[in-house]
């Protein structure tokens, strides 16, 4: 026997009216970018932002992105979504620049972005239109993602790798890639899943994976990240564990461009005084 619920339905009226919308809001450009800060463990300093995409629904109000990439997959728009994320990032990123900042922006790739076979034309078409740096650019993909398609992938990373772009694995340890395949990926950092992360000083099985983890990629290396900081023992505890950077909501939240500068003027002047 099943029980309808509307909610575990994925065509009930409600989500595609939404999936709708979304068309709607990506084919006028009304998804914008936030920003959260990453910083050095060892100096405190600021090191990039990742770019988080946001929609506010002009009737529901703001929707959570694990609500809406979804359905940007499914409707198969998360192309010129990520795109049109990646343009506003970019152009965040030289106006930090001009400013005198230069401040590097990850930008999430999705699975279905990496099986378009022209994504390497597009960035380095971006990057030509912006003017920017590839080494203020830094991609970040999910281990899931890269096991959709691995000999694609590795093409594709080794492409924007010769670009100069940066390359992270997201979401490291949840995945399914092997330990021989990451070897073989011209990756610079990896970074460390946030559950793990959450719970390392009150788990010490998760302590025990976020301290290996730290070992093999230093080893490998590669540089870690640790996301999912939510408070200060965690950080303390990632430092000694000789974790390279992290980001969470203990050291700032998702912020558009203009409250990051704030937040970054605020950080300035307590690394001064």
């Amino acid at each position: 026997y099943f029980i309808y619920e509307a909610a575990s339905d994925p065509s009930n009226p409600q989500r595609l009216m939404l999936m709708g919308d979304l068309r709607n809001a990506v084919d006028h450009d009304q998804l914008f970018p936030h920003f959260q800060p990453k910083i050095c463990l060892h100096t405190g300093r600021v090191t990039g932002v990742e770019t988080l995409a946001r929609w506010k629904h002009p009737e529901r109000g703001p929707i959570p992105p694990d609500e809406f990439i979804p359905l940007a997959e499914k409707a198969n728009i998360i192309g010129p979504l990520a795109m049109g994320i990646l343009k506003k990032s970019m152009a965040q990123c030289q106006a930090w620049c001009r400013k005198g900042g230069n401040i590097p922006v990850a930008v999430n790739l999705s699975a279905k972005n990496l099986l378009d076979r022209t994504l390497v034309k597009k960035v380095g078409a971006l990057l030509t239109e912006q003017g920017m740096e590839p080494n203020l650019l830094e991609f970040e993909i999910t281990e899931s993602a890269l096991m959709e398609d691995p000999t694609h992938a590795l093409n594709i990373l080794t492409a924007f790798r010769n670009m100069g772009i940066a390359l992270y694995i997201d979401d490291f340890g949840i995945g399914y890639s092997s330990l021989a395949y990451l070897k073989k990926l011209p990756i610079n950092a990896i970074k460390i899943d946030r559950a793990f992360v959450m719970d390392m000083t009150k788990n010490s099985d998760s302590a025990t994976i976020v301290r290996s983890t730290v070992a093999l990629a230093h080893n490998l290396g590669l540089k870690v990240v640790a996301e999912g900081v939510e408070d200060k023992a965690t950080l303390d505890e990632l430092a000694a564990l000789g974790c390279d950077e992290a980001q969470g909501y203990h050291i700032s939240r998702p912020l558009p461009a203009d409250g990051l500068d704030e937040w970054l003027a605020k950080a300035s002047s307590r690394r001064t005084n």
